[in-house]
């Protein structure tokens, strides 16, 4: 709580101390400076002087740029403090000709110098007049830098409430996808064996639980991701013929880390979907391994046509696309992903790497 409050009062003691420093140099050190005892008038219209200054800064600061300036009103805004700096140095002459200034700073300066009147020296006011556009330029500059920064704000807000609602919605569509597809698997195997096909109901139910519950998470642990991709492919490997070699590397154990939840089920639900087939031989090769904050995942298949009959057939893809899209919004300059399909081998080659770090 003190923390908190002394961070709010920070800006606040940054403007005080800033004002004071200015007002001690400008309005007090540099005339005392010269080293001549000045009549009151003089540090009262000094006083006048500042505080006018500090006026004109807060309501540029707060009125004129919020209200004019930001609503591209450009040419009334530099109107309005032309106006305001002449009005400014016109009421400080009218205070010098009320005080007689001129008369009282030469008896100062000049006590043994009879006082004769002589024109007005403009120099000094011309100082004035770009004292005052000093201060009106930092206020605009303190302004628009803090408009910047909160317009950057704001943006990188929307931005990542964006990224979370595309990474919900692409993780909505990927769930169903795979969901839908193991279970016309199951109900292929219900045809062959039944005793395979409860087992597999088994690690169906095990396989939705982490989807159910890890996938409401941004990040999972990569032994979970690991444990749950075991368990499908050991159910697709109950439906396989002897006609599919499998060749599959997973440790047992690997250096824990975390990662986006199903984000590698895609790569290797393709090859089941596009590498097997009743009629011919077929191999599947997944390859997956870590080395320090690298993940790198390979796969390679035969290609086969999938069945447009079977209710993958139309979905064909989905899973694929957007997990491209949340390594995208997930991994940014962070991930390596190549597909090689123009091989002499026809097969479908997928290389991903990671960095988790």
């Amino acid at each position: 709580m003190r923390e908190n409050a002394i961070k709010k009062n920070i800006p606040l003691l940054i403007h005080v101390l800033g004002w004071a420093l200015f007002g001690c140099v400008i309005f007090v050190l540099s005339p005392l400076s010269a080293g001549v005892e000045r009549p009151n008038v003089f540090w009262l219209k000094q006083g006048i002087n500042f505080s006018l200054l500090i006026g004109i800064f807060y309501f540029n600061f707060l009125y004129l740029i919020p209200r004019i300036l930001f609503n591209n009103k450009i040419s009334l805004f530099l109107i309005i403090n032309f106006v305001a700096g002449l009005a400014y140095v016109g009421l400080l002459i009218m205070y010098d000709d009320w005080t007689n200034m001129q008369e009282l700073m030469h008896k100062a300066f000049r006590p043994n110098v009879p006082y004769s009147p002589r024109p007005r020296n403009f120099y000094w006011d011309i100082s004035q007049l770009l004292i005052f556009f000093m201060a009106v330029g930092i206020s605009t500059s303190i302004a628009a830098v803090q408009k910047w920064q909160a317009d950057e704000q704001l943006r990188l807000k929307l931005m990542e409430e964006q990224v979370n609602s595309e990474l919900t919605y692409l993780k909505a569509q990927i769930n169903p996808h795979f969901f839908f597809n193991t279970l016309n698997n199951i109900y292929a195997l219900t045809n062959i064996d039944v005793e395979k096909a409860k087992r597999a109901l088994l690690k169906l139910s095990r396989m939705m639980r982490y989807v159910l519950y890890e996938t409401e998470k941004n990040h999972t642990l990569l032994s979970k991701e690991l444990d749950f991709l075991k368990d499908f492919i050991e159910l697709m490997e109950m439906r396989l013929s002897s006609r599919v070699k499998l060749n599959i590397e997973i440790p047992d154990k690997i250096e824990e880390a975390e990662i986006a939840p199903m984000l590698l089920l895609p790569f290797i639900e393709n090859c089941f979907k596009h590498g097997i087939s009743s009629q011919k031989e077929s191999e599947i090769v997944i390859s997956l391994k870590k080395q320090n904050n690298k993940l790198t995942l390979e796969t390679q298949n035969t290609i086969f046509n999938s069945s447009e009959n079977t209710p993958e057939g139309k979905s064909s893809g989905i899973g694929l696309v957007n997990t491209m899209r949340r390594l995208e919004l997930l991994y940014p300059n962070k991930f390596q992903l190549t597909f090689d399909k123009d091989n002499p081998e026809n097969q479908y080659k997928v290389y991903l790497n990671i960095d988790l770090k």
